[in-house]
């Protein structure tokens, strides 16, 4: 097992900087996800760590080495790609065994080793097809298992389950859950995914242009949210997200927009009167209760829940997360209620920094956090 580290890492291509003044302490063991929309830094901070990008300042380490000028075969890392890359004339085992004959493994090791991998992948009936004669699971279990036989210190995993479909996701996220818990490895995994980051991970790095935006635990990104972006890209439905103005009220706060009031805090020194953002999870409004009314825009029934679109004060948009059994009519008016202890206040811009007292007091595991 091997912690990685980037310190002050950079990355530009010509006058674009893909990844700005990074520093991240992945630690051994750890299952941590690199997350954010298109472009936002997470694979050119994947193909660094590989060795298929070098860093333009900074330096990775991997076990405590600096691994900036070594070639990728020298960092004893193994990468599992999107497209998987398996060998379309081999076999399962021989597209297994490759990187073992690669390094000169004798025969009889390569077939024990390979053998191993399979048993641990339920792959041992598929061991003489070749890749077009399997699904896009056992394809994806083929590339895992062909990392697996290296036996690296670290695990690359670029958005591996991408091209599966729900279900089948949903399957093999489990699936590398207990491969993880089994191996014990540090295993770092790029997607833009949220589900699969907030499933899966030990800890979250949220990218957004290059920059850290919050690594913390999926839990603590949820709940405490570091800035506006983060709050807005953790959860579904995503976080109600209003924008108005931060007024003082006594020694408190208050916040307004068109018809809504409500009171905040306790805020940090950052905050000041002025332009702000109000957040609120789905699951903070309370539908058929409450002196607030709002139009009912689109209900959408998922089994268990509904999850509402409200239109209020003519021109706010809510989403609420109800049980199924609330029977909502489209176009109907409503009444609801705020729970105003899990409001959260941001600062105005796309990175607003969150403005809440709760973040200071409590026990963070937070590293490399903005």
């Amino acid at each position: 097992m091997a912690d990685v580290v980037f310190s002050n890492v950079q990355k530009t291509f010509g006058t674009f900087t893909a990844v700005r003044d990074l520093d991240l302490t992945i630690r051994s063991g750890e299952f941590v996800s690199l997350l954010g929309p298109s472009g936002c830094g997470k694979t050119t901070t994947l193909r660094m760590l590989a060795g298929l990008e070098f860093p333009t300042g900074g330096t990775i380490s991997i076990d405590g080495k600096v691994v900036n000028d070594t070639a990728p075969g020298k960092r004893d890392i193994a990468m599992v790609f999107q497209s998987y890359a398996l060998y379309p004339h081999m076999t399962v085992a021989k597209n297994i065994a490759y990187p073992l004959k690669k390094r000169g493994v004798p025969a009889a090791e390569r077939d024990q080793m390979v053998a191993k991998a399979a048993e641990m992948l339920q792959l041992t009936p598929l061991l003489n097809r070749k890749p077009g004669q399997l699904s896009g699971g056992q394809q994806q279990r083929v590339a895992l298992g062909r990392a697996l036989v290296r036996d690296p210190k670290v695990f690359l995993l670029d958005e591996p389950l991408s091209n599966l479909d729900a279900k089948l996701r949903g399957y093999m996220r489990a699936e590398l859950v207990e491969l993880h818990a089994r191996l014990g490895r540090t295993m770092v995994y790029v997607t833009h995914d949220q589900l699969e980051a907030m499933t899966m991970s030990d800890r979250i790095a949220i990218m957004l242009n290059g920059d850290l935006q919050q690594f913390a635990p999926p839990q603590e990104v949820y709940r405490f949210p570091a800035n506006r972006f983060v709050a807005g890209f953790i959860g579904t439905p995503s976080m109600n997200l209003i924008d108005g103005e931060l007024t003082r009220a006594g020694s408190g706060w208050r916040f307004c927009a068109a018809s809504l009031d409500v009171p905040v805090g306790p805020l940090n020194d950052m905050a000041q009167p002025g332009p702000a953002c109000l957040g609120m999870r789905p699951e903070s409004l309370s539908l058929g209760a409450g002196e607030q009314m709002a139009k009912v825009l689109l209900v959408e029934q998922t089994g268990h829940e509904n999850i509402v679109t409200l239109q209020f004060a003519g021109q706010i948009r809510l989403t609420a997360r109800t049980t199924a059994a609330q029977d909502l009519q489209m176009g109907a008016d409503v009444a609801f209620a705020i729970d105003t202890s899990a409001l959260h206040v941001f600062g105005p811009g796309e990175t607003g920094p969150r403005l809440n007292r709760l973040l200071e007091n409590k026990s963070s595991e937070t590293d490399g956090q903005t």
